[in-house]
């Protein structure tokens, strides 16, 4: 799949910039998910303190209210046994059981008054008849104490029988009534304690629920923004990708374009402005012999025009050279990088050494120009940056690569910060012959440029 980046269209389709709006949207639906969990764990924290705390109060309460009702029930029971031993007791111990008597009295007669409020229906009634049994005890108690001793030892057995005895059925079975109320109350705070339960469990299923829902529905919200997005980006790589060949491809035909102009300036120089410069040189000898020693300060000027005339032939010549030497086409790639490592040694302080014999001559044209361009380059940096003294060029050629290497004993500098056009240049060159590129160097330890490339398949220039 490919795209054309000189289409407007498919520029504007898939460059758009997303809007901020869609993040913060899903930042936001990520903040209430999480704050809506948190919120359900409080919640169902605080419920859970609550039945907690509702059964806590709910047992106290329950289990005071029974324990004072047993504690009732036993206290009048205690008290139709002391009316039961009045009514046998000898008379030397009356005074005993009634004090005993009045001071069950004054406990029972307490406790019923001081017995909590908020009573349900049937705890009411079991209070009224405990109350009413009560009464009945003082009642009986009164017409005991009444009687004289000789008629309690007559009509003992006869009071035991007729009103004691159902007395003790009563209480016990006012007891059994008050276990069963306990039990029916524990019941139906279990209940209520289950009801409770269930309704919290529906809050907070309802909020799991909402919450699963919710984190589902901005999972799928994400994914499909995601997808955009990696849709969105694989169609801007494949536009870069596409970009950056057509800017290779561009890189190219630049280069062999100035390749091109400099081997047509260079014939041009040598040809034309050489050869016009060569036959005015010519000129001026004739002149000079035709006017002879007749005028002297003629002579004196046709020589200065001589001499300007060769120091331009020389020059339009280094020009040239400089441009495209043409021993690179005429005696080949080592020849050319011998003379380029004299000239350098020649204009500078920086003695070159070239060793470039294993190198075959009928290398493909793109070949010997990215290595005569490469060393030309590197010389060249080492001359205006590195203050070397000395340069090795090394160029050599084994059955799968040609290995290229320029290397000084210069000041050197860091590979990671300093990258000028001279590099990029010397990159582009290699890259676009499949080669591979690097430059090592490190301050005060000199430099080094290597460049390897592949052999190429078919040999022969392509001009």
């Amino acid at each position: 799949m490919s795209l054309d980046p000189e289409n407007p269209a498919e520029t504007q389709t898939y460059g758009t910039p997303h809007s901020s709006a869609v993040r913060w949207l899903a930042l936001g639906s990520f903040g209430a998910l999480l704050a809506l969990a948190l919120a359900a764990g409080v919640i169902a924290i605080h419920l859970l303190g609550d039945l907690e705390a509702q059964q806590e109060a709910l047992s106290r309460t329950l289990n005071d209210r029974t324990q004072s009702l047993s504690a009732l029930a036993g206290s009048l029971a205690e008290y139709n046994e002391a009316v039961q031993q009045l009514v046998q007791a000898e008379h030397n111990r009356d005074q005993e059981i009634r004090r005993r008597l009045d001071h069950l009295t004054v406990t029972i007669a307490s406790d019923l008054s001081s017995y909590p409020g908020n009573r349900d229906p049937v705890e009411t009634a079991l209070l009224a008849g405990m109350q009413d049994l009560f009464a009945e005890q003082r009642t009986l108690y009164i017409s005991i104490q009444a009687a004289p001793p000789d008629e309690r030892r007559r009509k003992s057995q006869d009071w035991i029988a007729e009103r004691i005895a159902p007395l003790e059925k009563q209480i016990l079975n006012w007891s059994g009534k008050v276990h069963t109320w306990n039990g029916q109350k524990l019941q139906d705070a279990d209940r209520s304690l289950l009801t409770q339960f269930g309704q919290a469990r529906a809050e907070l299923g309802g909020s799991l629920a909402f919450s699963l829902g919710g984190g589902l529905v901005l999972v799928l919200i994400s994914m499909a923004y995601i997808v955009r997005l990696e849709r969105q980006t694989h169609h801007r790589y494949v536009q870069l990708a596409h970009s950056r060949q057509k800017l290779q491809q561009l890189s190219s035909r630049l280069l062999d374009a100035q390749e091109s102009e400099r081997r047509s300036i260079a014939r041009e120089l040598h040809d034309e402005v050489g050869q016009a410069l060569g036959a005015l040189l010519v000129d001026i000898g004739h002149l000079s012999t035709t006017l002879g020693t007749d005028r002297p300060e003629v002579g004196e000027q046709l020589e200065t025009m001589r001499t300007v005339t060769e120091r331009t032939i020389q020059e339009v010549r280094n020009i040239a050279l400089l441009l495209r030497p043409s021993m690179l086409d005429d005696l080949g790639l080592t020849a050319a990088l011998e003379w380029q490592g004299r000239e350098v040694s020649r204009r500078s302080d920086i003695e070159v050494d070239v060793e470039a014999d294993s190198v075959a001559d009928d290398l493909p044209d793109e070949y010997r120009v990215c290595i005569y361009r490469l060393v030309q380059e590197a010389l060249n940096n080492a001359v205006r940056h590195s203050g070397a003294r000395t340069a090795k060029v090394t160029v050599a050629q084994s059955a799968a690569s040609i290995a290229v290497r320029v290397s000084d004993n210069g000041r050197g500098f860091d590979p990671k910060r300093v990258r000028g056009l001279g590099i990029l240049g010397m990159e582009e060159r290699v890259h676009r012959l499949n080669g591979i590129f690097r430059v090592e160097s490190a301050p005060d330890r000199g430099a080094s440029v290597t460049a390897e490339l592949p052999v190429p398949p078919v040999s022969g220039d392509k001009a």
